[in-house]
């Protein structure tokens, strides 16, 4: 068993910083290695649908194979695939305030919406509307290995395919019993991960059938923010002062017009709100750190079979079904009044006397008006009078807000395969499956009940129907409540009435039906040895989706904390598909032509859909590649791809919704609009009332409103793409070493896409600074389509009268993104040990984005800020946020002496800046920790991060010829992550001061697991 595990060791890990790119783009030649087969003993070749052992891949592909996948003992697929090069992470484990619980891949950093993820080389049924496959229900313990390809791949497996695709290969031919067992936990005691797979699979009928059965579970623990030092507190990126939210303790409220005020806690006094902090005054921001978490929990229980049987000679049927249920958990700070109008009487019995006079000052009640007022309990009494005033109070009494994402999902394919003649087969087979994702908001205060319960002149009871309050009537159980006092003052009995759970689901099917015949022609170039392979088919797909929500998700701003609405809709569409494939090789065995092969591909499409006339697309995708080996040991090749990605149906069929964007400015924000006319009258036409301006304040926590909806205008995006790359191979000269380089280049037009929210500023106000504002215009309708709080004048507040940016979805955008992939591999018997050494990189030269033809181009390479990541498509299927270094690599290092291997993973991460424009701390912060966080008193700049290197390493021992073991120390050196303040990118990707998907946040990690197999 040890040296069968060795061999495998080396034929199936070596690179890839982990990853077999053992023959990463050339592994596709004719090998033993039965990795690389199907069921079927068909060669899997990912970027083609043509079956030869003999054919070469024209493009590089990554392969992270079996027990590369032990040794890194990772949980999930996203956690596997989002390290690698060429990878920019994306919504997985790491993210919480905007993980929807699912986990996604991307590709170039070109959005998780813009590739295709497979199983055995099969579509899957997407997550939810947006098309997108969730990685959580990836069977991990079946996967013999994982190819990776960058680049267009529509012609081969249909539309979506711009970046890439993902390719699981399962063991289809399994047999025996196989148990694993794994165990993880950080340094300091948190972050338990345990995770137990089973399975089990047999030969039967003298080997003419096969079957596998495998179950899985996983439970994950939360890893709390307020457990590490470096984020106990939520730094401002620009100031370097430990702000946080508006939406604080005591309550924050306007009186007299839109200046925010709070009451002292230590003097009763009504005083101006404070948004920054200092040593003798700290800052009056909420700090929601502490709630937020690090590592998501997470719970999962998956099955996967399969099994295919010779029925005769050249017939065989097949089938593979999947099951998951997954359970995602998000915990943030607690929830309260997010910036909304309320109605109180004066005679509210909670309002203090510094309040109260505030009010009636601010309302213009002379102090005999506000006397009687005080004093008049009922809504008859002539001396009556209520006063309006927009709150933020956090209602930390209530707990932190919780959604719970329970995510059940299945997949069935049933096909049979025919052996036409010798050399040409028909593959038949058909699909179905649904994913069902239902979430469970609880933790949340309800807006209307807070109104109704704050309308009230007495502690035990609510005077009635209040102004957009929740109706009233006998037994409702409202009871007045205290937003007036300091943290503690909402009492036990007061919370029941003021919250509720609300639910919210999304369901998503795919149907599918295809013929596949591939084979050769049965005819040989004069100058080749091997035939002229083809492969040609029809593929039919269905996609339906739908959202739906109870009432309290469907109004705006009723969940205290929620964003938007979640609005019902429901689309799909289908599409009927021809393709074709042939692969020549014309040249071989000739000098100065070790080997010559050309090939090409056709995909043309036919889109319908569900909707009112039925509107209806063609697309037609086309690709070319050749290889070219002069001698022995060296090879070229090259590829090019013309793809598309037709709009998904959250990006055609989505409502009209306000949710939330990261923005950390306002140019109508403090004084410029006083003195800069044309500004002023701007913020004016935007909606922000008179008294607002000079008092306007930038979005609290950098999050304003946002406006997006989907567009059954949009059309297919086009991309076209190109490799040319060179295999190494000096078998003569260094034996055991191969080197790769592949330069890649990805364009994509007419892309569906949305303006950043630096891009929604700027197309109205030229730029972010007052005085240097010349393109802004009060008529003009890109400044109009900004919606502001009518009350305050911000960007943000009560999503139901404050619509924020405009993101409008079109077809506008265009993406640009080149760069380099580079590995290699070096194996050599240094007599007392084997040495295995690989590397895999990627050096990004650019990743351009432009929303519209008059936004600016914006290259995101090494760079972060609110508006660089994935380039954005419409609505929440965007990704936005995650970074894209310049340059990454992954090196591993393996020793193995008998039943034992010593392998060390070192991970790089080049540089990264802010965006230039981006204003960031650079200095010591201020303070001592009880004025300015724990940070206090160290010296950071917020915009740089310098290179950052990681060091895993891994312990592998055949214990006996059925159990081996393994122990893993991720994050040996226990590298603290890169602060940057909380408020320079997206609320998904930049958490905790850092990038938790980028950077590692937990800290060292040690991960033990065992395999028993026989």
């Amino acid at each position: 068993m040890t040296i069968r595990y060795r061999n495998n060791l080396l034929a199936s890990t070596l690179l890839v910083g982990a990853a077999a790119i053992a023959n990463p783009a050339f592994a596709q030649t004719a090998s033993t290695d039965t990795s690389a087969e199907t069921s079927s003993s068909d060669i899997v070749v990912t970027g083609t649908l043509v079956r030869n052992p003999n054919l070469v891949s024209s493009v590089p592909v990554t392969v992270i194979g079996s027990e590369e996948i032990a040794l890194r003992q990772r949980n999930t697929a996203e956690e596997l695939v989002r390290d690698l090069p060429g990878v920019t992470p994306s919504i997985g484990s790491a993210v919480n305030n905007g993980n929807g619980g699912a986990a996604y891949a991307d590709l170039r950093g070109l959005g998780n919406f813009r590739n295709v993820v497979l199983i055995d080389g099969n579509r899957i049924v997407p997550s939810s509307a947006t098309g997108r496959t969730d990685l959580n229900n990836i069977p991990l313990a079946l996967i013999e290995r994982a190819d990776v390809l960058t680049g267009g791949a529509a012609t081969t497996y249909g539309a979506d395919a711009v970046s890439g695709v993902l390719n699981f290969i399962t063991r289809q031919d399994f047999s025996g019993f196989e148990a694993n067992v794994s165990n993880q936990i950080t340094q300091r005691g948190d972050g338990n991960v345990f995770r137990g797979d089973l399975t089990v699979g047999a030969n039967f009928d003298d080997g003419k059938g096969n079957a596998v059965l495998s179950i899985g579970y996983q439970k994950a623990k939360p890893v709390y923010q307020g457990a590490r030092t470096f984020s106990q507190n939520q730094y401002t990126s620009t100031s370097g002062f430990a702000g946080g939210s508006g939406t604080t303790t005591p309550s924050r409220f306007t009186t007299g017009g839109s200046a925010y005020s709070v009451i002292d806690q230590n003097t009763g006094a009504v005083r101006a709100y404070r948004s920054r902090g200092t040593a003798a005054a700290p800052s009056d921001a909420f700090n929601f750190a502490p709630y937020n978490i690090f590592q998501t929990p997470f719970k999962r229980f998956n099955i996967y079979g399969a099994g295919h049987y010779d029925v005769a000679d050249g017939i065989q049927v097949y089938t593979r079904g999947t099951f998951s249920k997954n359970t995602v958990n998000t915990i943030i700070a607690p929830s309260g009044v997010f910036g909304s109008q309320l109605t109180i009487p004066y005679s509210n019995p909670y309002l203090t006397p510094a309040l109260r006079a505030a009010m009636c000052a601010g309302n213009g009640l002379t102090t005999a008006q506000c006397n009687a007022a005080s004093l008049a309990t009922s809504p008859t009494d002539p001396n009556f009078r209520t006063f309006n005033t927009t709150v933020g109070r956090r209602t930390t009494e209530v707990g932190p807000r919780v959604s719970e994402y329970v995510t059940t999902m299945f997949d069935y394919r049933a096909g049979a395969k025919f052996d036409i003649t010798n050399s040409i087969n028909l593959d038949i087979n058909g699909s179905y499956g649904e994913s069902e994702n239902r979430q469970t908001q609880s933790g949340y205060v309800l807006l209307s009940r807070v109104r109704s319960a704050v309308y009230a002149t007495n502690t035990t009871s609510c005077l009635g129907n209040a102004p957009n309050g929740a109706p009233l009537t006998a037994g409702t159980g409202c009871v007045p409540l205290n937003l007036f006092g300091p943290t503690g003052s909402i009492a036990a009995n007061q919370i029941p009435y003021l919250t509720g759970n609300s639910f919210s689901q999304q369901k998503a099917s795919l149907a599918q039906a295809r013929a596949l015949l591939t084979g050769d022609f049965g005819v040989t170039s004069p100058w080749a040895s091997d035939p002229i392979s083809f492969a040609a088919g029809t593929e039919y797909r269905k996609y339906t989706a739908s959202q739906s929500a109870d009432s309290l998700s469907q109004t705006a701003g009723e969940l205290g904390g929620a964003g938007g609405a979640i609005t019902n809709f429901n689309g799909g569409y289908d599409v009927v598909e021809g393709y074709s494939e042939v692969i020549a090789p014309l040249v071989s065995d000739k000098p100065g032509f070790e080997s010559l092969t050309v090939e090409g591909g056709l995909r043309y499409s036919k889109y319908s859909v569900d909707a009112p006339g039925k509107p209806s697309f063609k697309t037609t995708t086309y690709k070319g590649g050749l290889t070219w080996e002069p001698i022995s040991g060296i090879k070229f090749r090259g590829e090019y791809q013309r793809a598309v990605r037709a709009p998904n149906i959250t990006e055609l069929f989505a409502p009209s919704v306000v949710g939330l964007t990261n923005l950390s400015y306002d140019p109508c924000a403090g004084a410029a609009p006083t003195t800069n006319a044309n500004l002023r009258a701007v913020c004016l036409a935007q909606g922000a009332p008179a008294n607002s301006i000079g008092r306007i304040l930038v979005p609290t926590g950098a999050q304003a409103a946002a406006t997006t909806s989907g567009n059954l205008g949009l059309r297919p995006e086009k991309s076209d793409s190109y490799t040319l790359g060179i295999v190494l191979q000096p078998k003569g000269l260094i034996p055991g070493l191969s080197i790769t380089v592949d330069y890649y280049h990805i364009k994509i037009k007419d892309a569906i896409s949305q303006p950043t929210p630096d891009d929604a500023i700027n197309l109205c106000f030229g730029n972010r600074t007052g005085a240097g504002i010349s393109a802004a215009a009060a008529s003009n309708p890109l400044c109009t389509a900004i919606r502001r709080n009518p009350v305050t004048g911000g960007l943000d507040g009560d999503p139901a009268t404050t619509g924020g940016l405009n993101f409008v979805a079109s077809n506008a955008g265009q993406v640009l993104t080149d760069g380099i992939d580079f590995g290699f591999n070096y194996r050599r018997d240094l007599g007392f040990a084997k040495l295995d050494l690989g590397m895999q990189g990627n050096y990004t030269r650019r990743a351009e984005f432009q929303a519209t033809p008059v936004s600016i181009v914006r290259d995101c390479v090494g760079v972060y800020s609110t508006s660089c990541g994935s380039p954005a498509s419409a609505g929440p299927s965007s990704s936005a946020g995650s970074l894209q270094p310049k340059f990454t690599f992954q090196q591993r290092t393996t020793l193995s002496r008998g039943a034992l291997d010593v392998s060390l993973l070192w991970r790089h991460i080049s540089p990264m800046n802010a965006e230039d424009g981006t204003t960031t701390f650079n200095g010591t912060i201020a303070g001592n920790a009880a004025s300015n966080g724990a940070l206090a008193g160290r010296t950071y700049n917020f915009g740089h991060i310098k290179a950052y290197d990681y060091f895993d390493l891994a312990f592998r021992v055949g214990v006996t010829d059925n159990l081996d073991v393994t122990l893993t120390v991720t994050n040996l050196l226990d590298k603290a992550p890169p602060i940057v303040g909380n408020t320079i990118g997206s609320t998904s990707f930049n958490s905790g001061n850092t990038y938790p998907s980028t950077y590692d946040a937990l800290g060292r990690r040690f991960l033990m697991g065992a395999k028993l197999k026989f």
